[in-house]
Order: structure tokens, then sequence, then C-alpha cells
């Protein structure tokens, strides 16, 4: 830590009915790979419910809290507006002894769910609504995913939040700026049982363009089959961006950058894809494959010859290393970088033109073959045997340099492509409209066919790579050992579709 000192990894699970283990283990593997270690053992509020009921009985025994028996129909409707008090509820005047007997049975299970309540007696004419005699303990007989079926009340969030801080002896307890309404009643426990003194400091979310941060949207996005689930590279969650291919690193220095605010603002998304392409430039593997592929035969390279090129993983990382690439008479190119009739200043080929191949050789186009629609199938070039990469005697300098794969051991492959997942930078803005109104329908394209270097075809899920003029890619986990699956990271340089952006 920058100040040396210590953060405690806290689940709160006082809701039995929404607690689940695969959220745990999910938000304690992406803390981990994001690089960051916590105080100890993982702790839950529900490892202190004891503590909790004990600090509810203290509260009771000092006259700050009662049973309340109203329906919560009846509570909300005593608790008034914003411009006029809370009314008292009838219960409010019950003894300590009747209190503490009522809020026993409550533990023991004597009543049903929804009957009883715990509330705090605060101030039902306080402006903050939050201070009206807040509920602190409900009834819910469900059983719990660590406690199991001890306990049949649990402590709202409220109660449990400043009361676990204390009992852990927190003393920055950082929550984002909606909370900010909820510290005097924060304040107000820890003041009225006389425990340690944390003290809760709010912070604004971290809101980046195109993205939402609200739990209940997101689940919405995943449950109606918007997206694949919560780990779908489209989805603003660490383990979305981590599938996708972000470096841990490069999230950790677009935090560093945007800083800490104390009022709503919204960061451009530019700022993290940039941290993102300087992250990548510097460790991603380079790698060539071709998305849209048409043959090339090189008709002077002799039909049966082969040679081994090398090039090198990584220019930014002298020690990366090469890799082997395999050259023959028939490669495969992209397609959009073949133009018949080329305007002046084309550089890419076109008959007539040269245009040199990456780590390999210039090559010269004759003619092509078309099929009935008009479309090219093979494309017929020759070469020039002295403009070997790192030995060029030919003193041609063409101005164009393509990627290509070998057709004789290019291996096919999956790539996705994605795009912004909102068509608009704040899909939340217009409360009157859908947040799916926004939804881009275009933010996953899936490309069939592609062809890749045989040096990728041990690839592993997570390994990230610069397909040279492409983009910045990923191995994804769904990858199979018969076909590889790469996942779009983010282009070479800042893009986003002219339709979407229209």
């Amino acid at each position: 830590m920058k100040y040396g000192g210590s953060t405690n990894l806290r689940f709160d699970d006082t809701n039995p009915t929404t607690e689940e283990t695969e959220y745990v283990d999910s938000i304690m593997e992406d803390i981990h790979w994001l690089g960051f270690e916590w105080n100890g053992e993982a702790v839950y509020a529900s490892d202190y419910f004891g503590k909790l009921y004990d600090f509810a009985v203290d509260l009771i025994k000092k006259g700050l809290a009662y049973v309340d028996d109203s329906t919560p129909e009846e509570i909300a409707g005593m608790k008034g507006t914003p411009s006029e008090p809370g009314k008292e509820s009838p219960y409010k005047s019950r003894s300590v002894e009747e209190n503490l007997d009522l809020f026993a049975k409550m533990k023991n299970g004597e009543f049903a769910d929804g009957s009883r309540v715990l509330r705090a007696s605060v101030d039902m004419s306080s402006p903050n609504m939050l201070m009206r005699d807040p509920i602190i303990y409900r009834i819910k007989k469900e059983h719990h995913h660590r406690t199991g079926d001890d306990w049949c009340i649990y402590p709202m969030y409220d109660f449990a939040h400043g009361q676990s801080d204390s009992i852990e002896g927190i003393t920055h307890s950082l929550c984002s700026l909606e909370f900010i309404h909820h510290r005097p009643l924060y304040d107000w426990f820890i003041e009225k049982l006389g425990i340690f003194p944390s003290k809760q400091t709010e912070f604004a979310r971290m809101n980046v363009e195109y993205m939402i941060t609200s739990k209940r949207k997101l689940l919405k996005l995943v449950s109606d089959g918007f997206v694949t689930g919560w780990d779908d590279p489209r989805m603003p969650t660490i383990s979305g961006m981590r599938r996708r291919g972000y470096p841990a690193a490069a999230i950790r220095n677009f935090c560093d950058k945007a800083g800490v605010a104390k009022r709503e603002n919204t960061i451009e998304i530019s700022l993290l894809e940039s941290c993102v392409r300087d992250e990548l430039n510097k460790t991603a593997l380079r790698a060539m494959v071709v998305l849209d592929p048409v043959k090339v035969v090189i008709t002077n390279y002799p039909e049966d010859a082969s040679e081994v090129l090398l090039s090198e993983n990584n220019p930014e990382d002298h020690g990366s290393g090469h890799r082997e690439l395999t050259f023959g008479r028939e490669i495969y190119i992209e397609r959009e970088d073949f133009m018949e009739n080329a305007p002046p200043k084309y550089f890419r080929m076109t008959p007539g033109a040269d245009v040199r191949l990456k780590n390999a050789y210039i090559l010269h186009c004759t003619h092509v073959d078309k099929d009935e629609q008009g479309e090219v199938q093979t494309i017929y070039v020759t070469y020039y045997p002295n403009s070997k990469s790192g030995e060029d005697q030919s003193g041609i300098k063409p101005k164009g340099t393509l990627h290509w794969v070998c057709a004789a051991d290019a291996k096919p492959c999956q790539v996705r492509m994605y795009d912004r997942l909102f068509t608009v930078p704040d899909p939340t803005a217009d409360e009157a409209k859908d947040f799916l109104t926004f939804y881009n329908k275009e933010s996953l394209r899936v490309v069939f066919g592609a062809m890749m270097e045989s040096s990728l075809q041990n690839s592993q899920p997570g390994t990230q790579y610069q397909f040279l003029r492409q983009g910045y890619f990923c191995t994804d986990a769904d990858s199979t050992a018969d076909l590889l699956i790469f996942n779009q990271t983010v282009g070479l340089k800042e893009s986003f579709s002219k339709e979407v952006k229209r």
C-alpha cells in the first residue's frame, strides 16, 4: 500500500436470500488478478452476527431501540416526507424489559417473517429520512450460506456496516457518494454504542463513457440475454475486462490517471483504451492473422519449396525472442489489401505495383482470377528473390507492407470483434427512456474463416497478442483444440464505428 496501511476484504452477507458463493469466489479471484492482497483472511458480516446482536441488545437497554409490530406499509406511512416530520410508532413506548423479551423471541423464531422488526429510536422529525427510526433487524427464516439455520433474524446493512468496521478497527471506511446521507446514522450508532470510532468517507463512482455500473442494470443485460454472462468481454466488470484481454496493469494505471473525485463525473473511455494500448504495446506477443483471406500465388517461387523466416515476438521487448514463420509459393492476405483498379497513392497490392510482405519478400502483382460474380478468387504475383527482409539487395522501395500467412500451414480460427456496448456515452442519462434503448446491436461481430499463422496453434486462454495491422487480441476460454477463438481487446488506434457514432 502507498501509505503503509492495510485493507480488509469483507463481504456483506446480511441478506440470506441474495448471497451466493459464486459471487464471493469471483470477487476474490478478480481482486487477486488486479494485483492486490487484503489483510489476512476474507471476512464476512456474518462473522459478527453474535456481536451485532449484542450491540442491538445494548441499544434496547439504553432505550435507543424498540420492537415494532407495524406492517411495512404502516412504517412507510409513519416516515412522513422530506418536508413533513414523521409520526411516532404506537409501539415506541414499550418498556425496555418488554423490548428485550420480544427481541429474544424474534431471535428464537417465535414470530413469523415480517411480523416484527427492531427499530432504532433516533428522531422522527429529522430532515434526513434515514434517521427517522430506521429498521435495524428483521425476521427472515431463510438458510444462510455460511451460518446455516443458526439465525432467523438478520441485521440491516446500515446497522451491520459501521459496527463491523468498528469491530475490525477500520480507520477509513470508503463508500461511493450515494452513501453520504447514511453517514449521520453510521456515526450515531458508533456514538451511542461507545465503540471504536471508525469514519466513513465518500468518493465518486468511476463512471466511464459507454459503461454502466448499476448491478441491477448489469443483471438485466445478463438475464435478458443481451450478453452471454458477467464475464462477457463487453461487460464493464473486472471478469469481462480480463476475458477481453485488458491487462491488470493497464486498469491500475487508468485508475491512477483518472484519480479519486468527490463529485460525480464521467471519464472518457479513450483514456482507458489508451492505457490498455500502452501496456499491451510493451507486453503483447506479435502475430499475423488474416481475417478475410484471399489466396496469393507466387508464380516464380518453386512449387515444392518452402523456407523458414524469423520474426521478432515483440520489438518493444528485446528479450522476447523470435518465432519461425513458414513461407511458400501460396499465401493468404487480407482481401481489403487488394484493389484491382487502385487510385493514386494506394500502397497496398494492385496489378503492376510492388508491395512488401512483413518479414518476407517484395511481391509484384501481375493478374487475378475471378468467379462468375466478379469476385477475386486468386491473385498472381512474382517475388524478388534478393528482397528478403534483413538481407534486401533489390534496391526496390515499396511504400506498403502487408501481413500474411502461409497457405501450407495456416490454421483456421474464429475472431470476435467488439464495439461499444451502448450507442451513446451515457445510456442512463434520459430517465424517460429504458437504457436498453441504446444497446448496440453491432457490439459483437463474429469473424468465421480467419486464418492464423501456425505459431498460434498452442495458444492458451488469456494470452495477449498484437495481430499486426489489426489490433490487440486475447485467446478466449471458449477455444478448443480444434478451433482457437480470439477476442478483440482494442484497436491499434482510437476508433469507433461511424454508423454507431452517428
